[in-house]
């Protein structure tokens, strides 16, 4: 939802603003709790979403076809498990960088909720994800 426009003097160029809404999140079946940002067929080169995933908890062994995802770590500690690759923990701070089509899961290995941002490029798309477990 477009919240805000501003006209920049010279009227040259726009910028729209979404107004994060906490309560807009939903609980996943892949074991995550996911806040979309930015994922709207008018931006189809990239989603923005925040997600979340408890402690001790592991997010679903799945991918993402045709789409690359980065991961940008803000709170809490986990481990990121990429195509059988041993796991690498993340902090805040780290940004992972996850093929289209990898096999992957991340897990919370701390005290706090693990927190990151998702950006997918192009944008996610539901079709697009597998399921691998």
């Amino acid at each position: 939802m477009i919240n805000s426009l501003f006209h920049f003097p010279d009227n040259t160029f726009m910028t729209y603003i979404n107004k994060f809404n906490p309560d807009a999140g939903f609980d996943t079946e892949e074991r995550c709790h996911i806040n979309e940002l930015l994922n709207t067929p008018e931006q189809p080169e990239c989603s923005i979403a925040q997600a979340s995933v408890t402690p001790g908890e592991t997010t679903q062994l799945h991918a993402v076809k045709d789409t690359i995802e980065r991961y940008v770590i803000l709170q809490g500690k986990g481990d990121v498990y990429i195509n059988n690759h041993p796991a690498e923990a993340v902090l805040p701070g780290d940004t992972v960088v996850i093929p289209a089509g990898a096999a992957q899961k991340i897990a919370n290995t701390g005290t706090e909720e693990l927190v990151f941002l998702c950006v997918c490029t192009p944008r996610f798309e539901q079709k697009n994800y597998l399921k691998l477990e």
